[in-house]
Order: C-alpha cells, then structure tokens, then sequence
C-alpha cells in the first residue's frame, strides 16, 4: 500500500506546530497542494514568505477562530475554492481550571476554537467535496472526548462535542464519498503538552502510559494520513484512540 496524495489539495488548520505542523509536513511530503491556517499574522506572514519553488503550492491563511470576523473571512476565502480533497481540523487551545473557578470568556474560546471552528469548515468544505463526489475530513479530537481529567471539563466539554460532529456529519456525507473520521490523541510531546502539563507531571503521566512514553507527533500523523486517504474506502464515523494503551488502564 502506498499513501499518496499528489493532484489532491489538502486543508490543514493550527498548522504552525505540533501535531498539526506534523501532518501539513507530511502530507506536502507525499505530493499535496496545502491550505494551512494559523493564528499569528505575524507568524503566518513569515512562514508565508518562505514557501515557493518546491513540487506543491501551498496557502497561507491567518485566521483567528475565537474572532467572528476573522473566522468569517477565512470561510469566504474557503469557500471560495473549487476543490479541496482533505480537510484536517487540527487547531485546538486547551486552558485549565476546576469547574467551579472556570471563566466564561474560556468557554467561549475553547468552544469557538475547538468545536464552532470545524463544524463551520465542515460544513463548507463539505459542499465542496459534494460537488466533487469526493472528500476525507479528519478531526483531530482527544483523550479527553472519551474519559475525563481533574481541571479539564471546557476541553473535554469541546471534544466530546467534536466526536459528536465527527459520527453525525458522517452519516450525512457518506453517500457522497465523503468520510469523516476522528483520531484522538493521548499525551504527545508538543509545545502545547510541556505548556500545560510541566516537566514533572509529564514523567508522571509517561509511567501511567503502558507503553511507558509520550507519543511523537509523527505517530498520530501516520494515521491521520491513512484516514485522509483514498486508501480509505470504508472507515466513516469512527474515533481512533492513539494514546499508548493509556484510556485502558
């Protein structure tokens, strides 16, 4: 089997770093035109200066997902083109905080960004794939969509949410060879993960992991690829728990 996604052009949110970085890396790898979003205009200024002149295009769009203006302008830009093939729902933000000492304005980022976000690019990416009769959309959910943890009920609150999409926009899409999918990381060593969990609570954490370590961000990018492949015919609906074993214990 080989993955490849050249004449396909794929869209790619919170695509600066981590995990997301990881995904846009490989799939220009494997032959794709990229859309990739991030929320810096400095920073996408400068990363946007810097493409040109490989094998594939690649778009850089700053868009800031917890601001209604910006968001709508990156959804008329969106819209705007003829075909996307894959779409990857990977920006996401993460503040921590027992319930009863959490914020609203928290609630309304978190939300904004982790939730509203992809159920807005999906339903207009999707009309896109429908016209073409063809799509893969890929959301980048979470441990804690499918179990809880002390201090995160606003992201669990937004993944849970997010596997929600992922199972009903499938059964709407499926007829049109479109499939939705959601892979749900565990604990994986990005910039994100140090931030909120700090140095000694990742080696706790890491001993608690059957496998005894952190994923790296090309573990959960080999199947995010998969998914966002035409070498997926069938799978739809589904949530793929890439976690080390650590949901088991």
């Amino acid at each position: 089997m080989k993955i490849d996604f050249s004449g396909q052009t794929a869209l790619v949110t919170g695509a600066t770093r981590g995990i997301g970085k990881q995904i846009a890396d490989d799939l220009e790898a494997l032959g794709a035109d990229l859309i990739l979003t991030g929320s810096h205009q400095e920073q996408v200024a400068a990363l946007a200066k810097k493409t040109g002149g490989g094998k594939t295009s690649k778009k850089w769009l700053a868009v800031d997902f917890t601001n209604k203006e910006s968001t709508q302008k990156f959804l008329n830009e969106i819209s705007a083109i003829k075909k996307i093939d894959v779409c990857i729902n990977c920006a996401g933000i993460n503040r921590i905080n027992p319930i009863d000492e959490t914020l609203l304005d928290d609630w309304r980022d978190i939300t904004a960004v982790n939730l509203e976000a992809p159920f807005l690019i999906t339903r207009a990416v999707s009309r896109i794939m429908k016209a073409n009769k063809y799509g893969r959309i890929v959301n980048i959910a979470s441990i804690f969509g499918v179990i809880g943890k002390a201090k995160r009920s606003l992201y669990s609150i937004s993944k849970f949410g997010l596997r929600g999409l992922t199972v009903s926009s499938s059964i709407d899409l499926a007829p049109h060879n479109i499939l939705v999918n959601a892979v749900s990381p565990g604990f994986v060593m990005t910039e994100l993960t140090q931030r909120i969990l700090g140095a000694d609570e990742m080696v706790t954490l890491a001993q608690q992991v059957p496998v005894g370590r952190f994923a790296q961000p090309e573990e959960i990018s080999k199947a995010v690829l998969f998914l966002a492949s035409k070498e997926n015919t069938y799978i739809t609906g589904q949530n793929l728990i890439i976690d080390g074993g650590f949901v088991n214990v």
